[in-house]
């Protein structure tokens, strides 16, 4: 006797504006989700993959916009036959739900315990006694480290791994049927992403609950589920086990998911993109180790144009007024050169210090003590003038473009701002043809020019961000985890642009990043930051090949590798 299945998605369309005739932002969407199983859902963003995930836990119902057609069952029961009132007894007890970013899903006024709790007390019928000794076992079910200290808490107190955790945490209290987890490690350092990857199965093991992992990455997919759906335009194009879709995909959309992430192996001259493979013009040109070679001599035959020795940053911490200072080492004893049209990586965890040092070498902070010799000069002794010249010279890409872009300037103002800021071009006339040439250059057109950041995409975001950074013509461009929160195919286009970028102006990079696959693919050398200090330093094959840290070697481990 066949098996029924927990969650039954039939023919699901979803569109906006309320018009039948409107884009659908799904069309179609037929699956089954059983019991005891880890199903992935793959797909780039807008694919749809969200908006399945919300249909499935009733969140679009409120949006008098949203237009739904088809039918969702969950253990044979109609959604169409469930009110609102009565399916709120089912989300969050019966069919729950990990979000994306957890600083965005959590209340911030409310403590990470007093939240949890808040669920239990809503679903469950316990007293204060009990409900705080389950919050601190459920704490410690998730490893949140010092789970009777979390409890107490604010969101904004921990890490992104350990918010991710309280989500999980809040996710799994009333043992539900069914999780959805929804992009939960975006932008999470890679032992973090597998220590979650590894938490969602124990807990699925134990409480033989049903799981919708949701990912633009096939290869983190491939660590969790067992059958996976690949959606592309809202469509399931693509769906059966996951060992025979990563094996032996079929569909075009499917083997481009898979070419386009940086390889382990060979190093491409250019990373193919979704629609280079779908166009058939992907090409197979890599570079050679000898090509390689003869680079390396080019970049390291002359003198250092950056120079770090010792560096050092310490903070202090009151824990309380009677207690003494406490000292917390960012930046301990750090030592390296930068040399000309070098692409140097810099990988490591969350609060490594990699944000420090960057810092220190924009002279956003003073180190406490250590040397940073730029052409000649120690930055720690320029004036503040010197230090706003020098900003021309040294600029930053920096990981979340919305954040850093202002909201009331259109793009072209944005660009046109730095240019005004040092004096370059003597009109608005000329720096506006300036930002048009540099907009092309990104591959963005005219149009962007007066348009504003909330009407792009990610990735066109970042090709903004690039474009306000190289206006300037700077000579080191800090790439600080430019890359991590985009999809595989964007992340392509950002990394050859910067690739062809650095050919044509001669840039030289500090690339900053949790991900050694992209790094490696990115970097001439490495550094391996390890609380504070440089634990390993090399060049950047031999390093990802015969590491000899074994922080390193934990680093590379817990890169998805793919079946």
């Amino acid at each position: 006797m066949k098996a029924k299945p927990v969650i039954s998605v039939k023919n699901l369309t979803v569109s906006f504006n309320g018009n039948n005739n409107s884009r659908a932002a799904i069309q179609d969407v037929t699956f089954d989700v059983f019991k005891n199983e880890i199903i992935g859902i793959v797909g780039e963003s807008g694919s749809g993959k969200s908006i399945t995930a919300l249909s499935i836990i009733k969140l679009l119902e409120w949006n008098k916009k949203v237009h739904t057609s088809g039918l969702i069952f969950y253990r044979g029961l109609n959604y169409n036959n469930i009110t609102e009132k009565e399916f709120k007894s089912i989300r969050g007890k019966e069919i729950a739900m990990i979000f994306q970013e957890p600083m965005s899903a959590l209340n911030p006024s409310m403590r990470c315990g007093d939240q949890l709790k808040e669920i239990l007390l809503r679903h469950k019928i316990i007293n204060n006694k009990i409900v705080d000794d389950e919050v601190i076992r459920l704490f410690e079910s998730v490893k949140i480290p010092n789970p009777k200290q979390a409890v107490n808490k604010y969101p904004y107190e921990l890490s992104g791994g350990q918010q991710q955790r309280v989500m999980i945490a809040i996710a799994i209290a009333c043992k539900p049927k069914v999780l959805i987890a929804d992009e939960p490690t975006t932008a999470l350092d890679v032992t973090v992403q597998k220590d979650i990857i590894e938490l969602i199965k124990e807990v699925q093991k134990e409480t033989k609950m049903s799981v919708i992992f949701i990912s633009h990455d096939l290869a983190l997919i491939s660590e969790i589920a067992s059958r996976t759906l690949v959606m592309y335009k809202g469509e399931i194009v693509e769906s059966g086990t996951t060992k025979t879709i990563f094996k032996n995909p079929k569909h075009a959309y499917t083997k481009a998911l898979i070419a386009a992430r940086p390889k382990n192996s060979r190093r491409p001259k250019k990373l193919p993109t979704i629609d280079d493979i779908l166009n058939g013009k992907s090409k197979r040109d890599y570079i050679s180790v000898k090509q390689r070679e003869k680079a390396h001599k080019l970049i390291y035959g002359s003198k250092p144009i950056l120079e770090v020795i010792d560096l050092k940053k310490i903070y202090f911490n009151n824990l309380s007024f009677f207690q003494k200072k406490v000292a917390y080492k960012a930046i301990d004893g750090v030592s390296f050169r930068l040399y000309k049209g070098e692409t140097l990586g810099l990988v490591g965890e969350s609060g490594c210090g990699k944000t420090s040092l960057v810092n220190t070498i924009l002279q956003l902070t003073k180190p406490t003590s250590g040397k940073i010799i730029y052409k000649g000069k120690d930055l720690n002794k320029l004036t503040k003038k010197e230090i706003r010249l020098l900003r021309k010279e040294i600029q930053i890409i920096f990981q979340d473009p919305l954040a850093s872009l202002n909201p009331r300037l259109t793009i072209g103002d944005a660009i046109i701002e730095p240019m005004k800021v040092h004096n370059l071009y003597s009109n608005y006339e000329l720096r506006k043809k300036k930002t048009l040439e540099l907009l092309n250059k990104v591959g963005l057109d005219e149009s962007a020019f007066g348009r504003y950041p909330h009407e792009f995409s990610g990735g066109q975001r970042q090709r903004v961000g690039i474009a306000r950074t190289i206006a300037l013509e700077p000579k080191l461009i800090l790439c600080d985890e430019s890359v991590s929160a985009l999809d595989v195919s964007v992340q392509a286009q950002v990394l050859n642009l910067l690739n062809s970028l650095k050919k044509d102006f001669g840039f030289t990079y500090i690339f900053i990043s949790h991900d050694l696959a992209v790094v490696k693919y990115m970097s001439d050398n490495l550094l391996i930051m390890d609380k504070g200090k440089i634990v390993e330093k090399g060049e950047a094959d031999k390093i990802y090949n015969n590491p000899s840290n074994a922080y390193t070697k934990r680093l590379i481990n817990s890169i998805p590798k793919g079946l």
